[in-house]
């Protein structure tokens, strides 16, 4: 048992000195494991109560195998954005081991536990496809980061590549340092590291779509065309147009269906009631 938490804690050690190495292209990460014969949900119910976490590893032209991992350290290893983009190696205690990458883990749904977790075999000469996550740089310093009225939004925040495992990202960059106001950034737009390409648009452009939009945002005026021309016209030095408060009055005290306002109509009630009680 010493020995086994001994080496738990060793890998695990293993796996954040590998991350604090940091670089873009994923790193293999040793994943502790054991096989094990019994499943079900009875199996996997004792298992969590010992805090271990059912797994299974499957893909690659071979049968499934279910295993068993320790709690804490897929729980702390599983907290990393790293460890959902790279390639894992799944250490069994018989000195076997499987190239995998994370296919899901499923948590609890309020308690902080994983409840269990699927692994998919990787060959070295097949490509695989996954989602890795987008990481926005230079955003302050664009033309639309720098102008008031300008909300920058991030549409989508990861992205599905397809790439050889030695080539798999651990994330792609979104450099918006020339994001004007009122633009976007499209996916097509992104540099991609080399052997790394996006499947979605590899073969039909159609499919492209915005990652990132300058939306300009003032009150009362609303976004898009006339938040634009409002924009030219503050800087031209001329005031914006805005409605006119009666124009608002008239909006906001809609006349009822008989022509009369509803403050009106309550009125004549009034009246009439009072007229009959005398």
């Amino acid at each position: 048992m010493v020995g086994w938490f001994g080496g738990l804690v060793a890998g695990f050690r293993g796996f954040h000195s590998t991350f604090m190495g940091y670089s873009r292209m994923s790193k293999i990460y040793k994943v502790p494991a054991e096989v094990r014969e019994d499943v079900g949900k009875g199996a996997s119910r004792r298992l969590r109560h010992a805090n271990k976490v059912p797994a299974v590893v499957y893909g690659g032209g071979r049968d499934p195998v279910s295993l068993t991992l320790e709690h804490d350290f897929i729980l702390h290893a599983s907290d990393e954005e790293a460890f959902h983009a790279s390639i894992l190696e799944l250490m069994v205690g018989d000195g076997r081991k499987q190239k995998v990458v994370l296919r899901d883990l499923q948590r609890h749904p309020f308690k902080p536990r994983v409840m269990h977790v699927d692994f998919l075999r990787v060959k070295d000469d097949q490509q695989i496809r996954m989602s890795v996550p987008l990481h926005f740089v230079n955003e302050e310093s664009s033309p639309a980061g720098k102008k008031g009225g300008v909300v920058i939004s991030h549409m989508v925040t990861e992205v599905e590549i397809s790439a050889l495992p030695k080539d798999l990202p651990e994330y792609i960059e979104v450099d918006l340092a020339d994001l004007e106001p009122g633009g976007a950034f499209m996916l097509s737009e992104l540099k991609l590291p080399e052997g790394v390409t996006i499947p979605a648009i590899a073969h039909d452009e159609d499919f492209d779509q915005t990652l990132v939009s300058a939306v300009f945002v003032r009150a009362g005026q609303g976004t898009g065309e006339l938040a634009a021309e409002a924009d030219a016209a503050m800087a031209e030095g001329a005031e914006p147009e805005l409605a006119d408060e009666e124009d608002a009055e008239d909006v906001d005290g809609e006349e009822s269906e008989d022509g009369d306002s509803d403050g009106e109509a309550e009125g004549k009630s009034d009246d009439e009631d009072k007229d009959k009680s005398e």
